[in-house]
């Protein structure tokens, strides 16, 4: 009898790890300890930096690696800031962001690939204004720490777009014949997660 209990014991237990090992894990952005920037090069000899203020995101996964991880995010387009108001002015309008009709940019995953040494290849389907392009990123792994207040995990995230392809469309040229504000845009993306806590059962 006892053998028999031992053995259900263990059965039990195996199956529980399997359940609670792939059991889906959620994340949200720790938005005090996360940014989103941008750099554009200017007259063709110097760099614009930007960020945006407000964003949010999620990232969810039952494999420890992250592999099969779904990532959402979005940034509020009209919290944009290049530290010159009459610029940021400019950005809002429709020669770019058009902020007023379309505020938010949208990004969703479609695969998250590791390659190894802790970095991954992040590829996605990004909306600016009403477009839609495939986009990829490339995807430092900064690891996962468990604190008192819970678990946190670090990301770094980086790509370059056309703003062109997302009819962010003023153009104008130097005298030299290059653009003033260039067609590609880079983006940075630092991001520390939160593990979000289990919903409560109702009873």
């Amino acid at each position: 009898m006892y053998k028999k209990m031992k053995k259900l014991s263990f059965v039990a237990a195996f199956v529980l790890s399997a359940f609670f090992g792939f059991a889906q894990t959620k994340w949200t952005v720790d938005k005090s300890h996360s940014n989103v920037k941008f750099t554009v090069t200017h007259m063709a000899v110097s760099e614009v930096e930007g960020s945006f203020k407000l964003f949010d995101g999620t990232v969810e996964h039952t494999k420890a690696d992250f592999s099969d991880a779904k990532i959402n995010f979005t940034v509020d387009v009209n919290s944009v800031n290049t530290d010159n108001e009459r610029r940021d002015t400019h950005l809002k309008s429709d020669d770019f962001f058009n902020a007023a009709q379309f505020p938010q940019m949208k990004f969703v995953s479609t695969s998250f690939k590791p390659l190894g040494n802790n970095k991954y290849e992040l590829a996605g389907d990004l909306t600016i204004r009403d477009i839609t392009k495939p986009v990829v990123f490339t995807v430092s792994y900064g690891g996962t720490l468990t604190t008192s207040r819970g678990a946190k995990a670090g990301f770094k995230a980086t790509a370059t777009i056309d703003r062109f392809a997302y009819n962010l469309k003023w153009d104008r040229a130097t005298e030299a014949g290059g653009l003033v504000v260039a067609k590609d845009v880079q983006i940075q993306i630092n991001l520390e997660m939160d593990q979000a806590k289990p919903a409560a059962t109702a009873q």
